[in-house]
């Protein structure tokens, strides 16, 4: 008989999360790692928690992430994001509560891009009037 496990695929700003959750204890792997070797931050850790927290299933499910791009705080919200729609396989009646909190909206914020001109996308150099 086959395990069942639950996709899910998160993004924020350049990472890319694919997230599976497998029935278990509540262990994280994160690119063949522990949480806490992969992101050293605690406020990360509650963050990637929160889908976990609004839905009340903090503890019955192992996650299995791969994730790529960014920094930590870019991986973090994606793996969020994953677990989110990952919580939405696992039974659609988390939707209300998953949506209030705004665990289900993929944050739009970009880097914004550097203009011809200037130093950086919006840093000019200082002005002289001679």
């Amino acid at each position: 008989m086959a395990k069942a496990e639950y996709l899910g695929t998160g993004r924020r700003k350049n990472s890319t999360a694919r997230v599976r959750l497998v029935p278990g204890t509540g262990v994280f792997n994160i690119n063949n790692k522990t949480l806490e070797e992969y992101i050293p931050f605690p406020h990360l850790h509650e963050v990637m928690k929160q889908p976990f927290a609004v839905t009340e299933t903090l503890g019955s499910y192992d996650i299995i992430v791969n994730v790529r791009g960014g920094g930590f705080s870019g991986q973090a919200g994606a793996i969020r994001h994953g677990i989110s729609r990952a919580l939405l396989n696992v039974d659609p009646d988390f939707r209300p509560a998953l949506k209030s909190a705004g665990l289900l909206t993929r944050d739009p914020r970009m880097v914004e891009r550097k203009k011809p001109g200037l130093k950086k996308a919006r840093k000019a150099s200082q002005f002289s009037k001679r």
